[in-house]
């Protein structure tokens, strides 16, 4: 769920174009909303709701037919296992009373409560925290809270005794069973409940550490879960989940791949969206996850068994994921969207944060509007300081419970704006930042960033920004960063995808690119701290980049209105698939020379999944809602391309792997990097330049020659002189394959050396239009 400024933007499918938060919730839901998301209905046993602003103070001690009840601990928030029984513990500010419900998992497909225990202010409450110790049998229980309080929006409160909310801090949330298929009596937003924890045999990490693999070293996958494995093609048990991804993360390893960041994976609802699309015959849903409904929770439905086996099978299939990546030396990233959540504006569900705290968990304007930074309906409140405290400890949670190597925080500028009521004294204790500052502000210092850089535990994983959000922040280069955090390179991709489709003036941009853009990032950061890519889920694939100069997004059922309208695509001169074999051969050649010019910089290489076969999503560059072929991997297709396009992605990571140079700590100087024109050391840095080269010493390969010719003409290279040795080509993109890729066990490697040998023997190489070449030194051997 990406959102770019300006020219940069790839827009959510959400259009943002005011502040506040003024569109229904996802226009696609019923307009009776009640309908979607009705509350549990209570037993004749149960507490009934309280119609009055204020509840008494209850008085007698606290009773359960099934529990045990003491008055419990303020902290851990959340459920806690201990002793012998279990600790719930949430916070919630502006609540009057508080009730635990405890549904059993046949009572919550039936809609009903099996318990509820009214907790008692004097015993079970210490400052703004419920809290309460339970004895008894948890087997199959869930858990839930009603608050009672004021209900003035304008205010900013939204309490109602009448729903059951999940505890923001729920390690597991149990609602429907099968990923898109409608609940009972086809309700898009059954009753949800948090899984109570118990004392179960512990997973078998066996042995299982973080890698820690230096980030300058990283190849970065980012995929989908279930569009990995969903498609029949894929030929697997369980296909679309986790189980199914650790299955095929050999295909990663043979890619060679060392970092895979999955799109969501924490609980969200895929039928947010849900509505009959005339277009495709099937149903809109909410594909992607980037709208999330508990931050501690793992998809339950991708799951490989549906949750009659329980949350714990989702928990432990996540554990298994991450324990066999690492043992194949791949680590896992994680994309988070800490910046809303799936409430929506004042016209969405209360299924949790809402309902719990909606003062605190949210920005909020003085009338109690939502501020709409995400361009989702609400902006989480990330730094207030029981916000940042939950988002510090949700990431703790996955990265020791979880093993998670790392985060992509999804539209992070949002993490460095200022929060509700924001003042410096209530924040850090002293004014040090001035005046009040309006809610949202960009600040400098963001309390939520500055607690995961220097937490012990955070500090030491990978933390990725994507460095704008859809208010208009856009501060790639410019993210607070504390010397550790890396952001998405925005700037990286439109620079590459302009030059590469020869555009004029950006052949200076280019090599910035090339050099790991210190213009953004040299002072305080390191090239490492760039993560460089061409594509990635929202926009054009690999393919469809070279396809397609409009988006053809009608699919999405809101008019070819949605999406990204500036993608810097080039067809090759005739529009879709249908074209002539030489604008097909174009196009693969312009694929390859994207893969060069993305494994040749220095920074962090990432790639999407799909792209290393050419994958098409038929010029759909916003496939949100599609749960089908657009968004599933075609193992078929990879096979096709097992010797073409995929053969020469796997052997230029292999390369890059191989050069020492390719992978710097720091930025390259003239000692080590000499850049060229058509002759050499004599660079064209002019607008109308669409030649770069460089040579890089490399203490493997010895040193390394790149040239990009992205003009739609032909030319002479002259090569730099090296006494002793000859220049041999190693890539060439204007090659078909497999000679675009010249290998040691390559058949007929010598005829095909033999093509070049006059050349190179006169120092010079010839390089075709729109084409970019890697040569390597070998020694003259005397005859």
């Amino acid at each position: 769920m990406d959102s770019i400024k300006c020219s940069s933007s790839f827009l959510h499918h959400t259009k943002l174009n005011t502040l506040f938060s003024n569109h229904t919730f996802p226009k696609s839901s019923s307009p009776n909303f009640k309908r979607l998301f009705r509350p549990i209905s209570i037993s004749a046993k149960a507490r009934r709701s309280s119609e009055a602003e204020s509840i008494a103070v209850v008085e007698k001690p606290l009773k359960s037919e099934r529990f045990l009840v003491s008055d419990g601990l303020p902290s851990p928030f959340g459920a806690t296992v201990r002793d012998d029984g279990v600790n719930f513990s949430v916070y919630s500010t502006n609540s009057v009373s508080a009730t635990i419900c405890l549904i059993s998992l046949s009572d919550l497909r039936q809609n009903k409560v099996t318990e509820e225990i009214q907790l008692d202010p004097s015993r079970n409450r210490t400052g703004h925290v419920w809290h309460v110790f339970l004895r008894g049998d948890f087997k199959d229980m869930l858990y839930g809270y009603r608050f009672d309080g004021k209900f003035s929006p304008e205010e900013g409160h939204y309490y109602d005794s009448s729903n059951i909310l999940l505890d923001p801090y729920a390690k597991a949330i149990i609602s429907r069973d099968e990923f898109g298929v409608l609940g009972p009596d086809e309700n898009c937003w059954p009753q949800m409940a948090s899984m109570v924890p118990t004392r179960d045999e512990e997973f078998d990490w066996e042995g299982d550490m973080h890698l820690k693999l230096q980030q300058k070293d990283l190849v970065i996958y980012e995929m989908h879960v279930r569009g990995f494995t969903r498609h029949e093609s894929s030929k697997i048990e369980f296909p679309g989940t986790y189980q199914g991804v650790a299955e095929k993360l050999d295909h990663l390893k043979e890619l060679g791949i060392n970092c895979i960041e999955l799109m969501p994976c924490h609980e969200f609802n895929e039928l947010e969206y849900y509505s009959y699309n005339t277009i495709l015959g099937d149903h809109r849903v909410n594909f992607w996850g980037y709208s999330t409904i508990g931050f501690f929770s793992p998809m339950i439905r991708y799951a490989s068994a549906n949750s009659n086996n329980f949350a714990g099978r989702a928990i432990n299939e996540f554990k298994i994921l991450v324990k066999e990546a690492h043992k194949r030396g791949i680590e896992v990233i994680m994309d988070v969207v800490l910046n809303h959540t799936a409430e929506g504006n004042e016209k969405g569900p209360i299924f949790s944060f809402r309902g719990v705290d909606n003062s605190v968990y949210y920005m909020l304007a003085p009338k109690g509007e939502f501020y709409n930074y995400s361009g989702c309906g609400n902006t989480f409140n990330c730094n207030h300081p029981v916000v940042r405290q939950f988002i510090v400890d949700c990431l703790r949670y996955w990265v020791t419970e979880m093993h998670v190597d790392g985060f992509r925080f999804d539209l992070g500028s949002i993490m460095s704006r200022s929060s509700s009521l924001w003042d410096a004294a209530n924040v850090y204790g002293a004014d040090v930042e001035g005046d009040l500052l309006t809610t949202g502000t960009p600040i400098n210092c963001p309390p939520v960033i500055d607690m995961i850089s220097n937490d012990p535990i955070l500090r030491g994983v990978k933390l990725i920004a994507e460095a704008w959000d859809a208010g208009g922040l856009y501060q790639v280069g410019m993210f607070p960063h504390w010397g550790i955090w890396s952001e998405w390179n925005g700037k990286f991709r439109d620079v590459v995808r302009q030059f590469i489709k020869g555009t004029d003036g950006f052949s200076g941009a280019f090599a910035e690119c090339l050099c790991g853009s210190p213009n953004l990032y040299q002072g305080g950061r390191k090239p490492w701290n760039s993560i460089n890519f061409i594509c990635a889920h929202d926009g054009f694939t690999l393919a469809d980049l070279v396809t397609y100069n409009n988006k053809n997004n009608l699919a999405n059922g809101e008019e070819n209105n949605d999406g990204e309208n500036h993608n810097y695509s080039w067809n090759c001169g005739e529009e879709g698939d249908f074209a002539s074999i030489s604008v097909k051969r174009l196009r693969k050649r312009q694929m390859r020379n994207f893969f060069v010019s993305l494994m040749v910089s220095q920074g962090v290489p990432m790639i999407y999944m799909g792209d290393e076969y050419g994958h098409t999503k038929g010029g759909n560059n916003n496939t949100y809602c599609h749960d089908n072929y657009m968004n599933y991997f075609r193992w078929d297709k990879k096979e096709e391309a097992h010797s073409d396009f995929f053969r020469f992605c796997r052997l230029l990571i292999k390369f890059r792997d191989e050069c020492e140079s390719l992978g710097l700590n720091d930025f390259p100087t003239a000692k080590r990097l000499q850049w060229h024109g058509l002759a050499p050391e004599i660079p064209n840095w002019s607008e109308t330049s669409r030649f770069v080269a460089f040579s890089l010493v490399d203490s493997v390969k010895r040193e390394i020659y790149v040239a990009f010719n992205t003009s739609h003409l032909a030319t002479l290279v002259s090569l730099p002189n090296r006494a002793g040795y000859r220049w041999e080509p190693f890539v060439d993109t204007s090659k078909p394959s497999p000679y675009d890729c010249i290998t040691p066990d390559l058949p007929e490697r010598e005829t095909a050396m033999k093509q070049y040998r006059h050349f190179l023997d006169a120092n010079m190489y010839p390089m075709l239009s729109y084409s970019s070449i890697i040569l390597l030194l070998s020694p003259i051997e005397d005859t």
